[in-house]
């Protein structure tokens, strides 16, 4: 077996700790409980997924479609939620280095690559806040539209509303930490997986027809004379948008690896990390960890927090999309009951699904769903941030010295007045869904994974991980850059 060279100016390689605590305990129920313990920053992940994509547009999906893409929402799952998010989380915890860091040395001018991704995201989360906040307006607008002032039209109530919401909940980022949206969301997860499993066990679907659904890869039902224009005129762009809208934009599965770095998994904690630094600055290879399958072992022992979190991470994620496509299934589709894509009190459209259900599960609806939208919009700043510093620090080392809480105000701003103008706009739900879904999550999203695939192979053949996941990763990144393809010839097609 080969060893990792040396460098001249080094005499040994990092030591990767022995298993302690619950690491090192025999499995039992309590060892089961305590490892539950673990899911924490893919709950942020999963929350910030659960948006349009999630309770919007694969509700529409389902009142068409039925159970027959079904697949879709797992094959997103699988490529987003699984392959992106577990190579980024890695990557970072087996080298315990900074995921931006090691994009800065990637082949070109420094930091080309980082400042493109952050250029399409700033841009695309500008609008995409509006997708999200919007039809919580139009929904609160509905609930208290007996106690609204006369004079003014519904339409200035939701705008003025949507701005409200949308400033409360990016501006009170500003005043949380990470622990706390750590904790926010696993709420939220919870809330939301409960909700949609009781809603989905009170409809009672066709189990055949949604096992057959969600295994039937690459199905492609035929859209009714009465499905809505998009799956009728734009079928496969309304379809990779679905797509890239189940799971979050780049931003998200970017900052993971500095949540990641957060909890101190894998080496991102070791001591001996900090003197490593001019050693590595101008390499992309990881080069200071031994071939040896002992150290190789321990390193996997002591990623199991990361394999659990991101295990339940997508499990969340699968089960709210999943359960609003049956939704939109069981209730809508015998109905021929169609979502109109342009339309933004979609939300408030929904509560009819429920209706349908039990009227007492209305307000249960409400509260889930304005809670699930809240979390999405006051996590976004705190992952935006979070991938901003460390990868700006990365190409101009003296930006670490900028305080974080500054650079989070300014994105808020920037979030804030970028946001309020596409509210107030004439922009269609449908257009800001398929920009979004073309960059920062089909394009960007399947530059991140290639970009991973490649690093994975700078790590020593050891610490790479399994051939499975590693097929996996090379097919996530071809799926999305698929996607992107055609989105792209979609959109030039309108």
């Amino acid at each position: 077996m080969n060893e990792a060279p040396k460098d001249p100016d080094s005499s040994e390689f990092l030591s990767i700790p022995e298993p302690a605590g619950v690491y090192a305990e025999p499995w039992s129920w309590r060892k089961f409980r305590r490892m539950l313990g673990f899911f924490g920053p893919a709950a942020l992940v999963a929350s910030m997924a659960v948006g349009a994509g999630e309770t919007i547009l694969v509700t529409g999906v389902g009142a068409w479609a039925e159970y027959g893409l079904l697949w879709l929402i797992l094959l997103s799952v699988l490529v987003k939620g699984v392959a992106v998010t577990y190579l980024l989380g890695r990557f970072t915890a087996v080298s315990g280095q900074p995921f931006g860091r090691m994009l800065a040395k990637l082949p070109g001018p420094r930091g080309w690559f980082i400042l493109t991704l952050l250029t399409i995201e700033l841009l695309a989360l500008s609008i995409a806040l509006t997708a999200v906040a919007k039809p919580c307006g139009n929904l609160v607008v509905h609930i208290f539209s007996d106690s609204l002032p006369a004079g003014p039209t519904d339409t200035f109530w939701a705008n003025l509303v949507t701005t409200g919401f949308l400033g409360l909940a990016i501006g009170l980022s500003l005043l949380t930490s990470y622990e706390f949206l750590e904790k926010q969301q696993i709420i939220i997860c919870g809330v939301l997986v409960s909700g949609t499993i009781l809603a989905t066990v009170i409809v009672w679907p066709s189990l055949g027809g949604v096992l057959i659904g969600t295994l039937s890869i690459g199905n492609l039902p035929a859209a009714p004379d009465w499905a809505p224009s998009a799956a009728r005129n734009d079928y496969f762009l309304n379809l990779v948008t679905v797509f890239g809208y189940v799971g979050g934009t780049l931003s998200t599965y970017l900052a993971y690896s500095g949540w990641v770095a957060q909890r101190g998994w894998g080496l991102t904690n070791h001591a001996g990390m900090e003197r490593l630094g001019s050693r590595i600055d101008h390499t992309l290879k990881i080069n200071y960890l031994k071939e040896d399958p002992s150290e190789a072992r321990r390193m996997r022992v002591l990623l199991s927090p990361l394999k659990w979190d991101v295990s339940m991470g997508a499990l969340v994620l699968f089960i709210v999309t999943a359960a609003f496509m049956i939704a939109g299934a069981v209730v809508l589709y015998p109905r021929q009951t169609v979502l109109p894509g342009n339309a933004w009190d979609l939300l408030t459209r929904q509560s009819s699904i429920w209706a349908q259900i039990h009227a007492a599960l209305i307000p249960v609806y409400y509260v889930a769903i304005l809670a699930a939208l809240w979390g999405t919009l006051a996590t976004i700043p705190e992952a935006l941030t979070r991938f901003a510093h460390e990868f700006l620090t990365a190409v101009w080392p003296r930006f670490k010295s900028y305080s974080y809480r500054r650079l989070q105000t300014w994105i808020v701003i920037w979030f804030f007045i970028s946001s309020a103008a596409a509210i107030w706009s004439d922009i269609t739900f449908d257009l800001i869904t398929q920009i979004v879904a073309l960059l920062a999550t089909n394009l960007g999203v399947g530059i991140v994974c290639c970009a991973a695939v490649y690093l994975n192979f700078k790590l020593p053949p050891a610490y790479r991980t399994r051939p499975a996941m590693l097929v996996l990763g090379v097919l996530s990144t071809v799926v999305l850059l698929s996607a992107f393809v055609v989105s792209a010839a979609g959109m030039l097609q309108k």
